[in-house]
Order: structure tokens, then C-alpha cells, then sequence
């Protein structure tokens, strides 16, 4: 079995882990450029002001995208590229350089897949409240206009942002990413309620504003996905429950953050949970963030084993002793690609993009100057199967971006994990494509047949 026709084979990358050029060009600031100049916030002690440096290697990169048979890349642009404040006025020069990257992209027969937040806010606007700022939404919606405006002559598919769980959750909650704030659950549960009408506002924009017909998508974390240990039907309605439970944890749940877009509510389990905290929703509030998109991306790495106990309701099982685990760590669960996709499908009656999958391995250049990196080929080879399974059986699957391209700034363990398909000496930017990029290219090539 092959998967179908048109099937975008690509690999995904983010503007604060690639691109570097941090204050170049006429660039503004965001929180990741202020967060990792602060002693102590990132694990090495490094920033991403050079990262990847994409900025000044776009030819390469796209060369060798081209040489490993991709045909869809999926990157973010950086909102103060764009809009140094923020808001108001516009950075020509940093549209140029998405301007190169789209058409040197299109160039090479790759389709770009473009995504509006990968969690680099403008400085300028953290000042001014970020996310607990009402008007962020609208501020959103204004950069979208101004990007979909300028490239979507070119450009088909855009994903409003990725992962709201993690620059909400992670960065205004628990403290560890940028801005690096602990908030009361009253306050983040706010902001996270302007991230989702951001989203809307940046659909509407996307809709409003395209020259082409656009393809929108949303490209929340799937990181929350419980999977049953067995068959029994049982187990599975356990873990399907307990995939779309919102009362454990309203930023990290799925549910808290797909429900709304598709199904134009908030989860019970979630309201009853939060309970006064429950921000105040507007009259039209609902409506702008359920705006209809054409598919649901789903960044996913591992799932929780469950089963059902005597009452139906989700037991989380351990893992067994010395389990598989990645460099990160995070265990190893290729059966996230099958159930998933599936959960989601079903809840959510959407096509389905892959838009990450990947693992942090520990890799080097070995002696004959080649980087040999077998367990991320099986590693992917073990989640595509799974992926093909779920397609096998009729689920929609439209795509596959491995995470990552490159190795890059990897936010808060800084340039400790390796994720990429290509290894990068970040002293001389010196790329090399490691075997399993060789191994991804035959993949794509036979669209998946040899898995």
C-alpha cells in the first residue's frame, strides 16, 4: 500500500530554532530573545541568535530538501520579522526574505506550508500584556493580513500556530519557556482563551485576505493521547474518554484546545474543572473561534498506555522497566500514529496532518566523516507503520512533516537535543545529511510503499 496521491512528504521547522539573523535586517525582538539572554533559563547556556542560521543558507537548505525528495516544508514565520512592535508598521525587509524562501521553495517543486506563530511573540507586545491583552486577537489577525497579503500569490496552506498548549502552559504557567511566567490559573486560562480567538481572528484573516484559494489548518500538541494496551473495545473507549478528559489539566488537554475550533465549545469535563476560573466569553467569542478550517494538524511523540478498570474509566499503565526511550526522554509508543489520528478523526471529522514526528538522538560524525543514526530510522519507520495503519482503514491522512530538518535551538535544553534529519555543526554550520534522511528520501520516493 502506497499512501494517496498528493501526500505531502516534508519536514517542519520554526523561525526561533532556525533561522537565526536575531537582530538583523531590521528585526524586532521577541520573548525567545530576551528569555534566553537571562542567566539560567536555557539548560546550556546558549540562545537561539544564530540557531540554524537559515537566514543566510536558504539555497542550501532547500538543496538538500531537494536532494532527499521532499515535496512540502512546513516552517513559521517570525512575527517581528514582519512587524517589529508587533502591530503598525511593516519590515520590508523581512518580508523579503519569506519572499526568497517562498520562491526558491516553489523554485524546486516544494510546496510551503506556511505557519503564522511558532511561539516567537513580539517583545513590544509582551510588553503591553501579550496574551492577557484583550486585544491580541485582533493585533493577531492584523499580522496575518499583512502576511497572507504579501505571500498567498504563492501560498496555499497556512497554519494558523502551533502548539498553544506549550507557549501558554509551559510559558505563562509553569515557567520554563518564554516569557517565563507563573501565572494563577484564573490569568492563564485568560490567555489561553485570547490564543483561540487569536486563531480564529487568524483564519478569518487568512480567508479575507488570500489571492488563492487558501487551505487553513491548526496545529495544536496531540501530546495528551492515551492508547489501550489491548483490542478489547473496552480499553479503547477508556482511553478515548480519557484523550478528550479536559478536567486534569486545561493546558494541556487535547480537548481544551481542539473542541472549541471544531466543535465550537469548551469541554464539559474542562468547565466544570475550572469552575470560577472559567474566563468570561464574549457573545461572538465562540463563533470567531470555531471559523471553519480544512484540517487539524497533530505535532505527536508518545502516548500514555491505558485500559479500562472495573467503572470504564482510564487506567494510565506503566511502563515496563527499562523502557524504550529516546535521547529527550521520551519513551518510544509508535502506536501514537494509529490512535491519534484515529481519536481525532472520529471526534473531530477533519482531515488529518502529521505536522511533527520525530525523536532527539544521540548523534555524531563518525570516523568516516558520515552520521549514522539507526534508531531514528526505526524510530520513524516504526510511527510511519502505524500512521499507515490509520490510513489503511479509511482515516484522512494528508501528510507527514518530519520534526525536525535540521538540528536546531531546541527552546529551553538549548542545543542539547538533536532532532534533525541533518546534522549541523553549530560552530561551522556545516550540514550533513545523516543516514536517516538518505532513509526518509526512499520513503518518499516509493510514497511510503517500503515502510
Amino acid at each position: 500500500m502506497r499512501f494517496k496521491e498528493g501526500f505531502a512528504w516534508g519536514a517542519a521547522t520554526a523561525s526561533y530554532q532556525n533561522e537565526g539573523g536575531a537582530r538583523e535586517d531590521g528585526k524586532g525582538l521577541s520573548v525567545w530573545d530576551v528569555f534566553t539572554h537571562e542567566k539560567g533559563r536555557v539548560a546550556d547556556g546558549t540562545n537561539g541568535d544564530i540557531a540554524s542560521d537559515q537566514y543566510h543558507r536558504i539555497s542550501e537548505d532547500i538543496r538538500i530538501m531537494k536532494e532527499l525528495s521532499m515535496n512540502a516544508y512546513r516552517f513559521s514565520l517570525s512575527w517581528p520579522r514582519i512587524l517589529p512592535e508587533g502591530t503598525g508598521r511593516v519590515n520590508e525587509k523581512g518580508l523579503d526574505f519569506y519572499d526568497r524562501l517562498v520562491d526558491e521553495l516553489l523554485e524546486n517543486e516544494i510546496v510551503p506550508y506556511i505557519t503564522l506563530f511558532h511561539w516567537d511573540l513580539p517583545y513590544e507586545l509582551f510588553c503591553r500584556g501579550g496574551w492577557m491583552n484583550p486585544d491580541m486577537p485582533k493585533w493577531f489577525g492584523e499580522y496575518a493580513a499583512v502576511a497572507v497579503e504579501r505571500l498567498s500569490d504563492r501560498v496555499d496552506h497556512w497554519i494558523t500556530q502551533n502548539e498553544p498548549q506549550c507557549y501558554i502552559g509551559s510559558g505563562l504557567a509553569a515557567g520554563i519557556h518564554a516569557p517565563g511566567l507563573k501565572m494563577n490559573r484564573k490569568d492563564y486560562l485568560l490567555a489561553a482563551h485570547h490564543s483561540l480567538l487569536a486563531h480564529g481572528h487568524g483564519v478569518q484573516a487568512v480567508r479575507a485576505n488570500a489571492k488563492k484559494k487558501p487551505v487553513t489548518g491548526y496545529a495544536p500538541a496531540a501530546w495528551w493521547l492515551w492508547s489501550p494496551v489491548s483490542e478489547d473495545p473496552r480499553d479503547i473507549e477508556a482511553c478515548r474518554k480519557q484523550t478528550f478528559n479536559a478536567a486534569s489539566d486545561q493546558t494541556g488537554g487535547s480537548s481544551w484546545w481542539m473542541d472549541p475550533v471544531f466543535l465550537g465549545e469548551y469541554p464539559e469535563s474542562g468547565v466544570e474543572s475550572a469552575g470560577e476560573d472559567f474566563p468570561a466569553i464574549g457573545q461572538d467569542d465562540m463563533r470567531i473561534i470555531s471559523q471553519p478550517i480544512d484540517f487539524l494538524g497533530i505535532n505527536v511523540y508518545q502516548t500514555y498506555p491505558g485500559k479500562a478498570d472495573e467503572e470504564g474509566n482510564c487506567i494510565t499503565v506503566a511502563h515496563r522497566p527499562g523502557y524504550d526511550k529516546t535521547a529527550y526522554p521520551w519513551p518510544v509508543t509508535p502506536q501514537a500514529l494509529y490512535w491519534g489520528p484515529k481519536f481525532f478523526a472520529e471526534r473531530y471529522h477533519t482531515q488529518i496532518i502529521v505536522t511533527e514526528n520525530g525523536m532527539s538522538n544521540t548523534d555524531w560524525v563518525h570516523l568516516d566523516g558520515k552520521v549514522h543514526d539507526p534508531q531514528r530510522i526505526d524510530f520513524t519507520h516504526r510511527y510511519l507503520q502505524q500512521l499507515k495503519r490509520a490510513a489503511a482503514e479509511g482515516i484522512d491522512i494528508g501528510g507527514y512533516f518530519h520534526w525536525t530538518l535540521t538540528d536546531n535551538f531546541e527552546w529551553a535544553t538549548g542545543f542539547g537535543n538533536r532532532f534533525g534529519l541533518v546534522y549541523v555543526d553549530f560552530e561551522t554550520q556545516k550540514r550533513i545529511i545523516k543516514d536517516s534522511g538518505y532513509w526518509y528520501q526512499k520513503v518518499i520516493e516509493s510514497n511510503g510503499e517500503i515502510i
